[in-house]
């Protein structure tokens, strides 16, 4: 909707500069200059246009423009959206002719009707590659089970696995109660039965649980149903009447297949976006303030002993996903092969490994974890989307592996360089209480509280509590 007000101002500013036969910067002269007079032949003409927009977004709200776009079409998205501007422009055009707006000629209405139609149609275009392009990657897509091993379930993964721009990533079949005459136990992808179903979830990072039942599940799908409620799962059935469970609730297409959603959790996903463009802004300030230090650390790094500049590991991610983690090397270049000599000195519970006066750490190296300087390359992880400025720091794939079923509520968001952790507990050497923090971070996120640990871990940085 965001989006939908700004190519319609913008198509306004093209149609106003046209009229007046103005270059940007004598048009914008000129308009002020009209501001100040109180033209009122202005003011009619924003109060048409506030009205214009408002008459589209809700128009376009209601042909369900705004719905997630795989759930839907290219062909289609752009029928419904001409449409919508041409419901909206009528509205328009039959306001002005009630209220005798003879001050807005009528060809500029024309124009600015065509102008939005295009733009919206381009934007949407735009957008729905750039979203292809990162399910591609792997970003924004979702994991999702298929409770049922019968025919119905078979022909829906294939159809998710077919067409990769729904955004699908098939996580396995789930199968149902002994009792169930379509069970086929044989599957080699059935990762477990409807009692285990929620353990599965979590270990797979499933987002939503297509279920195939047939109808005599109905039961079975009315508790599966409050338990995906208790545990954040989204969940969806191919159609039947559910006892129920589906009256008035509308239908929605994964592709070619009809579903009916049950539950659907809310995304704060203007808060989401807000997040993702602090992390631009001050990720790109940042690197491009920093960039003569990064410039000495390089050089002082390739004085200071042997090897590479960096430090690179496979790290995991929001869901699970493997990115490479960039660091400055503070450790001698066989680090990785002397830690097995080192783990008897080991001072963290758990799955940490920590030594205070780890042999390996090189003497410059010391100096750059103490003021956390040689986290300064993750800036370009943030740049790139695999973290943010401030999230759970993203574990090795060593230490998920020890990790029990609570702990991997960490990787339900995006890691990040600093976190409540860092803040408030950084020498606590207690596993517990390091997953504690950063499960009360993604329970009580937000903006504000962004802000803070941003704030605090300045003053952590300046005191030099790093290690």
């Amino acid at each position: 909707m965001v989006l939908d007000g700004i190519t319609i101002l913008f198509s306004a500013l093209i149609v106003t500069v046209y009229e007046w036969h103005a270059g940007p910067v004598a048009g914008a002269v000129s308009l002020w200059q009209r501001i100040l007079i109180q033209d009122r032949s202005l003011g009619i003409q924003l109060a048409t246009l506030c009205g214009f927009a408002a008459s589209l977004m809700i128009t376009s709200r209601r042909m369900h423009l705004y719905t997630p776009k795989r759930l839907g079409g290219f062909l289609h998205e752009q029928n419904l959206s001409v449409q919508a501007c041409f419901i909206s422009g009528l509205l328009l055009t039959g306001t002005l002719f009630l209220v005798h707006a003879e001050v807005i000629p009528r060809r500029i209405v024309v124009i600015t009707i065509l102008l939005v139609t295009a733009g919206l149609s381009l934007r949407r275009f735009f957008y729905r590659f750039l979203l292809y392009h990162r399910f591609e990657r792997g970003i924004g897509s979702r994991n999702v089970f298929i409770v049922g091993t019968g025919p119905e379930a078979h022909a829906l993964r294939n159809h998710l696995d077919r067409i990769r721009h729904l955004g699908y990533n098939f996580k396995g079949y789930i199968a149902f109660p002994s009792n169930c005459s379509n069970c086929d136990d044989e599957s080699s992808d059935v990762v477990g039965t409807l009692e285990t179903l929620f353990q599965h979830t979590r270990k797979h990072f499933v987002d939503e649980v297509f279920f195939t039942a047939p109808c005599e599940q109905r039961g079975v799908v009315k508790d599966t149903l409050e338990q995906a409620r208790a545990h954040g799962v989204d969940m969806r059935v191919v159609p039947d009447m559910y006892d129920g469970l589906v009256w008035e609730s509308p239908i929605e297409y994964i592709g070619q297949f009809p579903t009916i959603p049950l539950q659907h959790g809310s995304v704060p996903e203007i808060a989401l976006l807000l997040k993702r463009m602090v992390d631009i802004v001050l990720s790109s300030m940042v690197l491009i303030a920093i960039s003569p230090l990064l410039v000495a650390i390089a050089v002082a790094i390739k004085l200071d002993s042997p090897g590479s500049i960096f430090y690179r590991s496979e790290r995991l991610g929001k869901k699970g996903r493997v990115f490479g983690c960039i660091k400055f090397r503070t450790m001698v270049s066989d680090a990785e092969k002397r830690r097995a000599e080192l783990m008897h000195m080991n001072e963290r519970d758990g799955v940490f490994f920590k030594i205070t006066n780890d042999p390996r750490i090189t003497k410059l190296g010391r100096f750059l974890r103490k003021y956390s300087l040689d986290e300064l390359p993750q800036f370009f992880n943030v740049l790139l989307g695999d973290m943010s400025i401030v999230g759970p720091r993203p574990p090795l794939a060593s230490e998920v592996k020890e990790y029990k079923l609570s702990h991997l509520r960490r990787l339900d968001v995006t890691p990040g360089i600093t976190g409540l952790w860092q803040v408030q507990s950084r020498q606590d050497p207690s596993f517990d209480s390091y997953v504690s923090l950063d499960v009360t971070y993604i329970e009580n996120w937000s903006v504000w509280l962004d802000l803070k640990i941003i704030l605090r871990t300045i003053g952590v940085v300046i005191a030099g509590t790093g290690s």
